[in-house]
């Protein structure tokens, strides 16, 4: 169980992260934990696994949780023992066995005689056969950093599991073990992810805002249907409003209309009948004094309401305000626009696939390539793309524009302010202003506009990118998205979803996320798996 009372975290330079927060997860729930990037998800993990101090409250747990981090970099400098904190453990059944029978040895052991066993065991799960407890961290790729941390949950067996993004790093069938693991797994869950199949395999969903934690009753699927239907709630309350208001300005413009008629009216009989100068100026004066007061009464009217509108239209979901505006390619639908035959490529004289590749790729196709780590994904979009040649074989290109934005938006220059990178795609000849419309539909307001692109989200860098392909004048023919949703929070995948649904060019698509594919309707064209 994990009881979470009044808790609220300070960031060191006391930043608020998030207040008083009241939170029961009961033992073996499984429980996905999401919000939008910087609200602290990463952070109350930490704080459960018990790695940060809260500012006030209090963390309570039957038993000691096991975290498995999103970034590695910290553990560069230990060897995997280490890591995993079975470095003692091993040593002392080490000496244990070489005759050294020790209290000391004896109490770090804590009679766990199978220790390694279960590593080998666990290692073996997660097909690290080639990794050894004493190889040091900064030597192992993400996904064997990653799976090293997941074999950890074999090794210790905790009763409480923190997990966060674990499948970041993992190819397709590593991510397939970890959803088997989960669905087998009767241990308490806490798990932040912007997985869609994962987090569909858990109970209930918490969405951590800077209100609080609200609690949704079911999987991510039932989280996204509610969601909509709170959108769609909002959107029709600021319709019903912006209806309110119009009217409130109608019924201020006519009541004015109507007291000056009465006015001049009024004015016109006292003219005629000879009232004196001097009372005739008292009238007026009463005059100008309630038409002073009728515009105040409704200018308070309309004050409400607008204010009102502002804020339902904070609190609509950034998706709602963007337009994507992308321009379709020049090309006809079923243009060929790469051939290969025979295509192979060589590191260290060893071709990287046991069969020369053959195929084609044609104007407005949807393609995934698939291939775990180390397939060579990479090498056969950069030899797509014309920046590789291969060793055997040929490849023909047509004369087409191309853009690859891959998972850190490298496209977008890190010595740039915003508006400098929008205004890098201007061949059009937009006027500054119209860049700056641009730049607000992407949710980059005034205060953005000078800040530094290295300073950019994952999120932002790649609202920013689809910010700059619709300043351009035309739409690449060939857009290529390496893993596009590893780095990116939920509403951000859902924009940058609708604006590959948009686009009407060529897609090339390497990602392991499976939910992602699905919705931007992309059809298996290379799974490099089955060629090595």
């Amino acid at each position: 169980m994990i009881i979470l009372q009044d808790i609220t975290y300070l960031h060191p330079n006391r930043d608020l992260l998030f207040a008083d927060l009241n939170l029961v997860i009961n033992k073996h729930d499984k429980i996905a934990l999401t919000g939008n990037n910087g609200v602290g998800k990463s952070s109350l993990l930490n704080v459960i696994a018990g790695n940060l101090i809260s500012s006030k409250g209090l963390v309570k747990t039957d038993s000691k949780p096991y975290y498995v981090p999103q970034i590695f970099g910290q553990f560069n400098d230990y060897t995997v023992a280490q890591a995993l904190q079975i470095e003692g453990k091993l040593q002392s059944l080490k000496e244990i066995l070489d005759g050294q029978v020790t209290e000391e040895n004896l109490a770090l052991l804590d009679d766990d005689w199978a220790i390694e066993e279960r590593c080998k065991s666990a290692f073996a799960h997660w097909k690290l056969e080639e990794v050894s407890l004493g190889q040091k961290m900064e030597s192992l790729s993400g996904g064997q950093k990653t799976k090293v941390f997941l074999a950890g949950i074999r090794i210790h067996q905790p009763e409480i599991i923190l997990l966060d993004e674990p499948s970041n790093h993992l190819d397709t069938r590593s991510r397939q073990i970890l959803y088997e693991d989960l669905v087998a797994s009767r241990k308490t869950l806490l798990v932040v992810s912007h997985d869609r199949t994962l987090l569909n395999l858990l109970d209930v969903v918490f969405e951590l805002d800077k209100g609080g934690i609200t609690v949704y009753g079911g999987n991510y699927d039932f989280y996204a249907t509610q969601k909509t239907l709170e959108s769609e709630a909002l959107t029709q309350a600021l319709k019903n409003k912006e209806k309110v208001f119009r009217k409130a300005k109608e019924t201020e413009k006519e009541a004015l209309e109507r007291q000056h008629k009465l006015d001049a009216r009024g004015k016109k009989k006292q003219e005629k009948a000879g009232v004196p100068t001097i009372f005739m100026n008292t009238l007026r004066n009463n005059a100008e004094k309630s038409t002073s007061r009728m515009k105040g009464v409704h200018a308070e009217k309309t004050t409400a309401i607008s204010e009102e509108l502002t804020q339902l239209r904070k609190e609509l979901p950034g998706i709602d305000k963007m337009k994507m505006d992308f321009d379709s390619s020049a090309l006809h639908k079923g243009k060929i626009l790469v051939e290969a035959k025979d295509l192979n490529f060589g590191y260290h004289d060893q071709l990287l696939w046991k069969q020369g590749l053959n195929f084609q790729i044609k104007s407005g196709e949807r393609l995934a390539v698939r291939g775990g780590n180390g397939s060579g994904k990479t090498t056969l979009i950069k030899m797509i793309l014309g920046q590789l040649e291969p060793h055997s074989g040929s490849i023909e290109r047509a004369d087409v524009q191309s853009i690859y934005m891959d998972q850190d938006y490298a496209l977008i220059d890190p010595g740039l302010q915003v508006y400098e990178q929008a205004q890098q795609y201007n061949s059009g000849a937009l006027q500054e202003h119209e860049i700056k419309i641009r730049l607000n539909r992407f949710l980059f307001t005034k205060e953005d506009w000078d800040k530094p692109c290295k300073a950019l989200s994952g999120g932002e860098k790649m609202r920013l990118m689809l910010c700059s392909l619709t300043i351009s004048n035309q739409a690449p023919d060939i857009i290529v998205l390496d893993e596009p949703t590893n780095n990116l929070d939920l509403k951000n995948i859902e924009i940058l979803t609708n604006a590959v649904n948009e686009y009407q060019g060529t897609l090339l698509l390497v990602s392991h996320d499976e939910y992602f594919l699905k919705q931007v309707n992309a059809v298996d064209f290379i799974d490099l798996d089955l060629q090595v």
